[in-house]
């Protein structure tokens, strides 16, 4: 596959019926508060052109951060005052967390943005990696960088519901594990939207 097939693949996916994700739709029960503030960010979706099949660039965080740490995750973080828009956003973040330059992406678009239980807006923001990208992680963010097979996430079969105690309360969230890497949280339902959109394309 080609970038420019792959481009339209992911094009299609992205005009294809879904519906928004959040970290509460598996939790129907959970009221929220409709004077909640929301802080805005944006992640990155790298996609990259392999003979073998393409891949998805994810991170896991460093163990030293305050929020998430130790996950995986993609490239992303806050909206800063001087970002002009959520693209902006997650094209530095990538840039100063894993050294991928915006010379060396193709933005395909923006999905519908994802609320996080801790108090983020986050909007993802595919794009295909046009050159031959090395990662050089920014350690203090990053403990590591790996691709996972994009065709392993996006078949919605590799999907599982597992739970856990969040804050006196079973709280149900979306895994996908590849090899050693566990996939979950707000990072494996983002995965899970735009695998949704690329089955409703093929239907």
């Amino acid at each position: 596959m080609t970038n420019s097939d792959l481009k339209d693949v992911l094009g299609v996916a992205l005009g294809a019926s879904g519906r928004p994700s959040s970290d509460y739709d598996l939790n129907p029960e959970i009221v929220l508060p409709t004077e909640r503030r929301l802080r805005d960010a944006a992640v990155l979706i790298p996609v990259v052109d392999r003979p073998s099949g393409p891949g998805v660039i994810l991170t896991k965080r460093s163990s030293a951060l305050k929020y998430h740490p130790g996950q995986i995750a993609f490239p992303g973080g806050k909206v800063e005052d001087h970002d002009t828009n959520c693209t902006a956003t997650a094209l530095r973040e990538a840039q100063e967390e894993i050294a991928l330059g915006f010379a060396d992406v193709a933005v395909i678009g923006e999905l519908p943005p994802h609320e996080t239980v801790t108090g983020f807006q986050v909007t993802p923001v595919l794009a295909i990696v046009t050159s031959d990208f090395a990662p050089d992680p920014d350690t203090s963010e990053v403990a590591e960088v790996f691709e996972v097979p994009f065709a392993h996430v996006m078949n919605l079969e590799f999907y599982r519901v597992e739970s856990r105690l969040w804050r006196g309360q079973r709280r149900y969230y979306f895994t996908v594990p590849w090899g050693p890497f566990y996939i979950w949280g707000a990072t494996a339902r983002i995965l899970r939207a735009l695998a949704d959109r690329m089955a409703n394309a093929k239907a």
